[in-house]
């Protein structure tokens, strides 16, 4: 699911994100930025709130340690540089979280208040 933040630059709205998502994959690259040495990079697909698969996906900067298989959250724009490991770098996409769960309470609230729009 994504949570949709509007923001206004240059008279362009642009969209930043915070993505639940499922780590389907690994990016290897031997050379990239030094900025960015000991990095990994994650391939991680957007899923919805009953945890299946949807179109979009994002490569992210892992900072939690996360593994292919798991379900994770994603932030994409300047709030991906304020974790501790991709402060000041050149990352538009950080794995901040592991989810542990979704309460069912609160997805249920989410559906009802997204039907409402």
């Amino acid at each position: 699911m994504s949570i949709p933040v509007l923001r206004f630059y240059h008279q362009k709205i642009y969209e930043a994100e915070l993505i639940l998502g499922k780590v389907i994959g690994t990016v290897w690259s031997t050379r990239k930025d030094e900025n960015l040495v000991g990095a990994k990079f994650l391939i991680v697909r957007e899923i919805d709130l009953d945890y299946n698969p949807m179109d979009n996906f994002v490569v992210a900067v892992d900072s939690v340690g996360a593994g292919v298989g798991e379900i994770v959250l994603a932030a994409q724009g300047s709030s991906a540089r304020q974790t501790t490991f991709t402060k000041n770098k050149p990352v538009d996409a950080v794995i901040m979280a592991i989810v542990d769960k979704l309460d069912i309470n609160i997805k249920q609230k989410l559906k009802e208040a997204l039907e409402e729009e």
